[in-house]
């Protein structure tokens, strides 16, 4: 005869293991549609907000990391995140970050400036997930900014920005891969609060 603590023993596993399944089914975000493609993208710098839109609406938001939060890209090596108007303009599967997005920086406003200081402006700004080493963080990456400039999100989340916007984007094969502006369109902003008249 087996003993009731050998059955408990057994069986509570069982029950939180299924709770905890239905839990997190129940409570993840819907899957999007591949119809709703995605033709913006907007960051906003001082709430760590990345949302994509597709005909003017939005379709998803996700919490992200950035550079260095003390204003806006100068220079090379600065690990600032630019702010500005720039294309995501192709999509890397092969990623040291799981799978990336380029962002088009530097744009003309982010050159002269960058000459204006005698520096270089710099480059390889993208929207990427987590090193495979990291990826046991999933969301919890966005809680501190650690990138040098880009933008991240965690594994789950990339794969769904790279489905949403993979059809709009030419794909890089090789390092050496030639990039050619698509139109999805991305926007980095700063908002800033004014609590006087």
């Amino acid at each position: 005869m087996i003993s009731t603590h050998r059955i408990l023993a057994f069986t509570i596993p069982i029950k939180l293991a299924v709770l905890l399944a239905f839990t997190w089914y129940a409570t993840r975000p819907p899957a999007l549609s591949d119809a709703a493609l995605v033709d913006h993208i907007v960051v906003i710098k001082s709430t760590h907000m990345m949302t994509l839109y597709a005909h003017g609406k939005p379709v998803q938001s996700y919490k992200v990391a950035l550079g260095r939060s003390d204003g806006r890209k100068l220079q090379q090596g600065d690990h600032r995140t630019p702010e500005g108007h720039y294309l995501v303009d192709s999509h890397n599967p092969h990623s040291a970050f799981h799978l990336s997005l380029h962002v088009s920086y530097p744009n003309p406003d982010d050159r002269a400036r960058a000459l204006a200081a005698h520096a270089s402006a710099g480059g390889e700004i993208m929207i990427h997930g987590l090193a495979p080493r990291y990826a046991f963080l999933g969301s919890l990456q966005s809680q501190t900014d650690w990138t040098d400039g880009c933008i991240a999100v965690s594994n789950a989340e990339i794969e769904e920005v790279y489905r949403l916007v993979l059809n709009n984007l030419p794909s890089i094969s090789s390092p050496n891969a030639v990039r050619t502006s698509a139109w999805l369109q991305m926007s980095v902003f700063v908002l800033r609060y004014s609590l006087g008249g």
